[in-house]
């Protein structure tokens, strides 16, 4: 019987191909944002986590100002102070600290010019870090020499930046000759792939930059607890600036890579929520134009309902009719969506693959696509239903009297 239904479904949607099409592309964008956007919120979501697993849970990072201001702590609008970096030193369960700078810098190879970050380390306590419990590794040549004009350049440096970069070889960076000595793998992210580190005294030379950090590493000692370090790193940095009498610049952000994980999943929890409730009007949108259709194709089948309930037809098998009708028009504007969609994603995908922001990939999985095939469907029959039950509700003498 269901066989029976469907083919007397799909011929009324062939009937009807431009009306069966308009209304379908209501429910073709509803169900390409969700796809698309999910999708991409997804495969963001897990390389930024991606990243914070490879941070080691004994590390944390400390940035001046309030997590509240993100824009003033990420800009470098605020610094670390020489003070405050010997303060993190002597906080008792700190072992190792890194304070870190960066400039934007033109670098010259082989009468090549791009501007790029560079970055400077104390490579004695870094590498201990970076190897250790950041996972860093070389793919070519050592890492650099304390103290001496040396450089490590990430990986895109030599495929995308600077092709023909060998090491050995040497780099311009504001007029001063610096050796090539390493080749960083990827370590997960665009924009560091991009820059290039050196000798952190070197750096305050060949910069201006004699005091502070932008931000700073610190490794807590093994088997001390990990927030009770946090609590005692922003007690002591409050109460260095207080004795500095700068206690309007006696706020501090400290995170453990389990703190930010969870700003990140809460972050894109609200918006993934925010992707569904939008596309949702969408949805809701499609919904609509399904059931001005399903009581338009009604009124036109009047006659036609009236001739089925007339050899024998009950009311449910009239209702299953229309449902199966309005649940194609859900099923259909679903594929196409969701087809639409993840070309979409695969396309935003490829253009951050070849743009230095950071890696991303589109997260497609067997239960995105099975949530948007059985979304759409529901919203098919959701929206048909009422039109489905008028019309098995039709008295069939005054159905085939309908003009």
């Amino acid at each position: 019987m269901i066989k029976e239904y469907i083919k007397i479904a799909i011929r009324n949607l062939r009937t009807r191909r431009l009306r069966s099409w308009l209304t379908i592309i209501g429910v073709i964008i509803g169900i390409f944002l969700i796809i698309s956007l999910l999708s991409l919120s997804e495969g963001l979501k897990t390389a930024i986590l991606s990243q914070l697993r490879m941070m080691g849970k004994s590390i944390v990072m400390i940035y001046p100002g309030n997590i509240s201001n993100m824009a003033a702590i990420m800009t470098g609008d605020l610094q670390l102070s020489d003070s405050d970096i010997k303060t993190i030193k002597k906080t008792k369960g700190v072992e190792i600290v890194v304070p870190v700078k960066w400039k934007a810098k033109v670098v010259r190879y082989y009468g090549k010019r791009k501007t790029l970050l560079i970055y400077a380390n104390q490579w004695k306590e870094a590498l201990d870090v970076y190897k250790n419990d950041m996972g860093w590794s070389l793919k070519e040549g050592r890492w650099p020499i304390p103290g001496k004009k040396e450089v490590v350049v990430g990986s895109l440096v030599k495929e995308e930046i600077f092709p023909n970069l060998r090491v050995g070889t040497s780099l311009d960076i504001d007029g001063k000759k610096f050796q090539i000595v390493g080749i960083l793998n990827s370590v997960g992210s665009k924009q560091d792939d991009s820059m290039i580190g050196l000798d952190f005294d070197i750096f305050e030379h060949l910069t201006g930059e004699k005091k502070g950090a932008r931000f700073a590493f610190a490794k807590i000692h093994k088997g001390v607890p990990v927030e009770q370090v946090v609590w005692r790193i922003k007690n002591n940095l409050n109460k260095n600036r207080k004795r500095r009498k700068n206690e309007e610049e006696s706020s501090f952000t400290v995170l453990t890579s389990e703190k930010v994980s969870n700003i990140v999943g809460n972050i894109m929890g609200l918006i993934q929520a925010v992707i569904i409730g939008f596309a949702s009007v969408a949805i809701i949108v499609g919904g609509i134009g399904i059931m001005n259709t399903m009581y338009t194709a009604v009124r036109e089948r009047t006659k036609e309902i009236g001739i089925l309930k007339a050899i024998g037809a009950r009311n449910r098998d009239i209702t299953n009719i229309f449902l199966i009708e309005s649940g194609f028009f859900g099923l259909i504007g679903g594929v196409g969506g969701i087809l639409l969609g993840l070309v979409f994603a695969k396309i935003v995908e490829a253009y951050f693959q070849f743009h230095p922001v950071f890696y991303l990939k589109a997260s497609i999985t067997p239960q995105l696509i099975c949530f948007g095939l059985l979304f759409s469907f529901a919203i098919g029959c959701i929206s048909g239903y009422l039109p489905a039950r008028n019309a098995a509700k039709l008295n069939p003498v005054d159905a085939l009297r309908y003009e």
